[in-house]
């Protein structure tokens, strides 16, 4: 079965206006506890489709070796903005503490600030850290902004995020460092 060759870019950039209809729809439908729990449901579950995209644009790239360079450019960014929107939404309805955003975010976009400054140079190709770290962040995205609390009981879903939460940043933050060293290592051999 063959495939349009821009298939995979396309679901690329879908990404991009998904994650903006997601956070709109997370603020609207706020906290778990609030009166708009149904449009809070359709937030996660629209975000829930769209980070799985990144793995299907990723899947058909390789298996029909349609690999492009729009795709290894736009990929990372919307990923970036799709998560970094969810952080952020996060944060605002106080789910999550800033501080954990910033460190996040500054990680993930400074990492892509670089691998866009250094791309006519060479590629930067993820890290098996990186992309534990990309996964663990899509479940434990998934399972903040599903309104759990509501099934399980809201003790023991703050728990089970926090604790996600904790293992996101630890992961963002030493693939990061794994990054820098890489790249450190990878600029003296050149």
């Amino acid at each position: 079965m063959a495939i349009h060759p821009q298939l995979p870019n396309a679901i690329t950039i879908a990404r991009i206006p998904l994650a903006v209809v997601f956070v709109v729809l997370l603020l609207i439908g706020g906290t778990y506890g609030d009166a708009n729990i149904a449009v809070r449901w359709v937030a996660a579950v629209l975000f829930i489709i769209a980070i799985s995209t990144d793995w299907v644009d990723g899947f058909l790239a390789r298996k029909y070796e349609i690999v492009s360079d729009f795709g290894k450019l736009w990929d990372p960014i919307a990923d970036k903005l799709l998560t970094g929107l969810a952080f952020v939404g996060l944060a605002i309805l106080a789910e999550m503490p800033w501080w954990m955003v910033i460190v996040i975010l500054v990680r993930e976009w400074g990492v892509t600030a670089h691998r866009l400054v250094v791309r006519h140079t060479h590629d930067v190709a993820a890290a098996w850290l990186g992309k534990v770290k990309t996964a663990v962040q899509g479940v434990v995205l998934g399972w903040a902004l599903l309104p759990l609390g509501l099934l399980i009981g809201a003790t023991a879903w703050t728990t089970v995020t926090a604790v996600g939460l904790w293992i996101v940043v630890v992961l963002t933050v030493v693939s990061g460092i794994d990054y820098v060293i890489a790249q450190a290592r990878g600029s003296r051999a050149r």
